[in-house]
């Protein structure tokens, strides 16, 4: 792609998330969410394959049908109420289907269809931004309505995202299928938390990011799309190997890593809210996740590939790709658990 049309592209990208992140009006925000979606279409139809296509066609499909949404409940809350002001839905049907319309835009279940199809179609780098950047604009959105939504519905939208995260990732082999049905499951926990500690949300979010991150750079430096190429990467890179292992881990929720940190906290503040069945049904649904998190790193570090090379094993292949986003991610990932205590501190 042109370098002039990236840099207009990413410009695009980062102009559409801070115009919703600034906004207070509808319209206003859902200019950046519109903005947002129209800079990456190119980008996932930059390799003109058919898949890619097909996948660009379903996320802009869906990412309309959802604006659609937000425009007529945004309409019809004004036309109630009299005003545009987000912080002003007072009429519960217009709050519902913002929310549902938003839960459609980052791919809560049960509006997740549209995502592990989308991701599949992608080359790495087009879905790190579809799991990450792409997730931003929405949830700020979803933060500052969701106190005006209906407690049950988000318990719903968080439990079922979790399991079905957990449950559609068991019996797949491509891996950015697996990595889609991780997000949906991390997005199950953000949304579990939001109406009694949206600081957790974004506690979450942020460490998400980076984890995903770590997955998809890594990924991308090995050239990997499937569990068995994983398989036979220990013998090109085995330092790598060894960090992906413990990023996977990390994704999964185990301690000593970052990622049990925002389950912690969550499980922690679903108990103090005198919810412990819910808390009980986040930490099996988390098992579901952990599962095949450690069927790739099984694939990864416990087996050997059948097969048998005649040459000289590379023991050192030279990168051409930059790895400062790699470590930095990956260090994060790995390494933030002992922050646990300040968390609470900046949170309150």
């Amino acid at each position: 792609m042109n370098p002039y049309v990236l840099m207009i592209l990413m410009s695009s990208l980062g102009l559409g998330t801070t115009l919703t992140f600034t906004s207070s009006h509808w319209l206003l925000a859902w200019m950046g969410l519109e903005i947002n979606t129209l800079a990456i279409i190119p980008l996932m139809a930059q390799h003109h394959h058919p898949r890619a296509v097909e996948a660009t066609t379903k996320y802009f499909l869906t990412q309309a049908t959802a604006a659609a949404m937000i425009m007529f409940a945004s309409t019809t809350n004004a036309w109630i109420t009299g005003e545009w002001d987000m912080n002003n839905m007072s009429n519960p049907l217009a709050s519902t289907m913002i929310i549902i319309a938003l839960a459609l835009k980052v791919g809560l279940a049960p509006m997740h269809f549209w995502m592990p199809e989308v991701m599949q179609g992608l080359d790495l780098l087009t879905g790190l931004i579809l799991s990450t950047w792409q997730k931003l604009a929405p949830f700020a959105l979803i933060i500052q309505t969701a106190q005006m939504v209906d407690p049950l519905l988000l318990t719903t939208l968080g439990v079922l995202s979790t399991l079905v995260g957990g449950w559609g990732g068991l019996n797949q082999t491509q891996l950015r299928k697996i990595l889609a049905y991780s997000s949906i499951a991390h997005m199950g926990w953000m949304m579990i938390v939001l109406q009694y500690a949206p600081q957790l949300t974004l506690l979450a979010l942020g460490m998400y990011i980076f984890m995903t991150s770590a997955a998809f750079l890594t990924l991308k430096m090995m050239s990997a799309t499937k569990i068995n190429a994983l398989a036979m990467t220990w013998s090109k890179t085995p330092v790598l190997t060894a960090t992906t292992a413990l990023v996977l881990l990390s994704l999964g929720g185990l301690p000593p890593l970052t990622g049990f940190m925002p389950k912690w906290l969550i499980l922690q503040e679903l108990a103090k809210q005198n919810l412990p069945i819910t808390a009980t049904i986040m930490a099996l649904a988390a098992l579901l996740s952990l599962y095949f998190y450690l069927r790739l790193c099984y694939a990864m570090t416990l087996t050997i590939s059948p097969n048998t090379t005649n040459s000289i094993t590379p023991w050192r292949t030279q990168m051409n790709q930059t790895s400062l986003p790699l470590t930095l991610s990956t260090t994060i990932t790995l390494g933030l658990l002992p922050m646990t205590p300040a968390i609470p501190m900046l949170t309150t």
